[in-house]
């Protein structure tokens, strides 16, 4: 089973519109059943997929902090076949004091996601909150691979240089030796000289990792979100749709390489 987390500490970067298109792209096109595990407050996975996430009665929080819920009782269905949600809401915001005490607080999530293998599913998808607090860290240990989403703006370059730091603190500190970084995904992608410099620079920096099909800003992907619904169903042939099918198909398809990230901080673009 694989289990690939879409993870940055800066909000605004396109980390859940990748996160909720691969998992129905994987369920789509490659036939495989889904979990799609959103783990921050605002909930937007969900609500991505047509979700009342405020009205559902329990969601993942409930699943993390209470050893009678079972993965069974918080999975909903979405409008594609294959593709189930784990949803999340502003409860989660309190999922870090309720752990606090915990000897193994950093591994509660991949503890209580055990089923989900059982229950038939071939990858977990991640959706992970704009920081790099414990959730975060629950979902590095849930997770075997990390797609970090890379908005192409001046400080994008600092913040991907953190999370390349934590994912190899974790890896070491929490016994994780095969997590690792597999793709990181320029996003806000457009034709000005600062985000070619960026992109030059994610480049140099990231070389095994990089993603060749970068996401640029399309109506339609906001539009399809907006409605509840998936590039595919609402848009299937725009140019969003192809962009984040061939993305997708990268970030599955593409050897993982070895991790060759420069522990200095990241350039700065002049």
């Amino acid at each position: 089973m694989r289990r690939i987390a879409f993870i940055n500490e800066k909000g605004g970067t396109g980390k859940t519109t990748l996160a909720v298109n691969t998992a129905a792209w994987l369920a789509r096109a490659r036939g495989l059943k889904v979990l799609l595990v959103d783990l921050d407050t605002q909930g937007h996975a969900g609500k991505s997929l047509g979700l009342d996430v405020r009205a559902l009665p329990r969601n993942v929080f409930h699943l993390l902090t209470d050893d009678a819920v079972r993965l069974e009782d918080v999975l909903q269905p979405s409008s594609l076949e294959g593709l189930s949600v784990l949803p999340a809401y502003k409860q989660m915001a309190d999922f870090p004091l309720q752990v606090a005490g915990e000897a193994r607080r950093a591994h509660r999530l991949a503890e209580r996601l055990a089923p989900a293998e059982a229950l038939g599913f071939d990858v977990l998808v991640f959706d992970a909150p704009p920081s790099l607090g414990l959730t975060t860290r629950n979902i590095l240990v849930a997770s075997t691979e990390v797609v970090v989403p890379v908005a192409l703006t001046y400080f994008a370059l600092d913040g991907c240089a953190e999370v390349a730091d934590t994912v190899r603190q974790v890896a070491e500190a929490e016994g994780c030796p095969g997590l690792r970084i597999t793709k990181v995904v320029p996003t806000l992608s457009r034709r000005t000289a600062l985000a070619t410099a960026i992109h030059e620079r994610l480049a140099a920096y990231f070389p095994d990792t990089l993603a060749t099909t970068p996401l640029g800003y399309n109506v339609k992907v906001d539009e399809a979100q907006s409605h509840g619904q998936t590039i595919w169903e609402y848009a299937p042939r725009s140019t969003g749709a192809r962009t984040l099918a061939a993305i997708a198909a990268e970030i599955f398809d593409g050897a993982p390489a070895p991790q060759r990230i420069r522990k200095s901080k990241a350039p700065r673009v002049a």
